[in-house]
């Protein structure tokens, strides 16, 4: 069964020092680089996702301009497109990446299955041009990206598994939440050392 490894946003705006840092970030940003290097031959596909926000504009609304942020539905400005913010986190080896997909642009976006791939494809009609049928999910953040894709490609149809030792979340309490909701859908929650 190909497997893919979804990658989401482990962006400098994501990590410590960001706009919207998690602690952690960092940290989990070299350990996907060497997941990825170690487990290089479980994967058909490598999937790397980045917000790609407009800079000129409020994205519809994602962006907290009238008012403080709610971290519900609006937020700080981040990862603007083209932007350092908007970078990988230099831990990340982009050359592992096989694609990548940019979300967000111009309208909220939280999951991966959101974006667009560089070319205009869709990430399911690539899984499917790859016959992937299984993901593993990684990255940033927890109780938001993380959590909505996973939720999508179950809902796509895909066996997904979250690496519990690869993800970071904003809060600890909404991020095991994250992951019960995940297995209640129907997708595994394991450590990538296991």
């Amino acid at each position: 069964m190909p497997r893919a490894l979804l990658i989401i946003d482990v962006q400098n705006d994501f990590t410590e020092g960001g706009a919207l840092g998690v602690d952690g970030g960092a940290a989990v940003a070299a350990a996907i680089t060497e997941h990825a290097r170690s487990h290089a031959d479980d994967y058909a596909l490598v999937v790397a996702s980045r917000d790609w926000h407009d800079a000129a504009n409020d994205n519809r609304g994602h962006f907290a301009t009238d008012a403080a942020p709610d971290f519900v539905t609006t937020w700080p400005v981040h990862c603007v497109a083209g932007s350092p913010g908007a970078d990988y986190h230099p831990a990340i080896d982009r050359a592992l990446i096989d694609l990548h997909v940019r979300k967000g642009q111009g309208v909220p976006a939280y999951s991966i299955f959101e974006g667009t791939t560089e070319d205009g494809r869709s990430l399911i009609t690539a899984l499917d041009e790859h016959g992937i049928d299984s993901v593993d999910v990684v990255g940033i953040a927890t109780d938001h990206c993380v959590r909505a894709s996973a939720l999508d490609a179950l809902a796509a149809g895909r066996r997904v598994r979250v690496l519990s030792d690869l993800v970071a979340g904003v809060a600890p309490g909404p991020s095991a939440a994250a992951l019960a909701e995940i297995v209640a859908a129907g997708g595994e929650v394991a450590a990538a050392a296991s």
